[in-house]
């Protein structure tokens, strides 16, 4: 018998900021080496007249689309959707890179008919220099992966990070597209559309797997003032605030199925790792235990506080 055929691959990336091509102009580039004959390129651009001109001018090969969904990134997602092609679509960002090898290994878990999304490494550039306060365990903040996933082979997980992911298309004939009142919506960080539709996923199909595959990477570019304390405690409070909704639409336990491992593993072994590095000499060693737990802290408010905003009946931002 012959070698089977792959199925065909669509990899769409969202932009929506001058500020980010050259991050864009490289995240098409790498990703159109890595494809076969079959697969396709899509570029959506959120409601941005002048980077849509420039698109069209600089990527003759790829399909150009404007975001005619609600603005943001989970609106342009679900543009991509209404025209993809292959029966495998790859999201990744405007700021992130693949490596090589980096579609290959997203592609080849769908050998498994049991697996209905497959999700890498996101790996930081830090422009300004990584900060030596900032724990490992809240890469999450700045859309990198964290202490904690896996780290040495392919393992399941609840839900897969938006910068490096990949799903059936027929998982979206199923459930549906993302969530677009959630999402992150210019620089409002509020997030969580990943794990809504991972989560409906598994409502829908217990059986159905989704893989993270840490050897498959891009390297996602951290612009310098998102390695500030204001942006971290930022963005934790804003993570609460979406996993209240997210608790909201699909349920508290299994909205926060994976936090609980996290809080009550993953934190505290890095918490007393900071203090270990501290008394051993590293003084930001216990800088990154502090951060920790304000970043634990502000996470736990911003979740009490969105839950209260929902049960009074008022809405985030109005």
């Amino acid at each position: 018998m012959g070698e089977s055929v792959p199925d065909p691959v669509s990899v769409v990336v969202c932009a929506y900021t001058d500020a980010r091509w050259p991050t864009l102009r490289d995240a098409v580039g790498m990703a159109q080496k890595q494809l076969r004959p079959d697969d396709e390129l899509i570029v959506v651009v959120d409601y941005n007249e002048s980077l849509m001109t420039r698109c069209l001018e600089s990527f003759s090969d790829c399909l150009i689309l404007a975001n005619n969904h609600r603005i943001g990134v989970s609106g342009a997602r679900n543009t991509a959707l209404d025209k993809v092609s292959g029966s495998i679509i790859v999201f990744i960002d405007d700021d992130a890179v693949p490596v090589d090898g980096w579609l290959d290994l997203l592609r080849a878990p769908y050998a498994d008919e049991d697996v209905r999304g497959v999700g890498g490494f996101v790996e930081p550039y830090w422009s300004g220099g990584e900060p030596r306060w900032f724990p490992e365990e809240f890469l999450w903040v700045v859309g990198c992966s964290w202490r904690g996933l896996p780290t040495t082979r392919p393992e399941p997980v609840r839900n897969l990070i938006g910068a490096n992911m990949s799903f059936r298309k027929a998982v979206f004939d199923q459930v549906g597209g993302f969530a677009e009142e959630m999402g992150r919506i210019r620089l409002r960080p509020l997030g969580c559309e990943e794990t809504d539709l991972a989560i409906r996923l598994t409502q829908a199909e217990p059986d159905g797997v989704l893989l993270y595959v840490p050897a498959s990477r891009v390297v996602h570019a951290v612009t310098q003032v998102r390695g500030s304390v204001r942006y971290f405690a930022s963005r934790c409070w804003s993570e609460g605030l979406s996993k209240a909704e997210l608790s909201r639409r699909v349920g508290r336990a299994p909205g926060l199925s994976a936090e609980r491992a996290y809080t009550s593993r993953v934190l505290p072994a890095g918490l007393w790792r900071g203090l270990s590095e501290s008394a051993g000499g590293d003084f930001w060693g216990a800088a990154r235990s502090g951060a920790i737990m304000l970043g634990l802290a502000v996470t736990a408010a911003g979740y009490c506080a969105g839950a209260l905003l929902r049960r009074s009946g008022r809405h985030e931002g109005k």
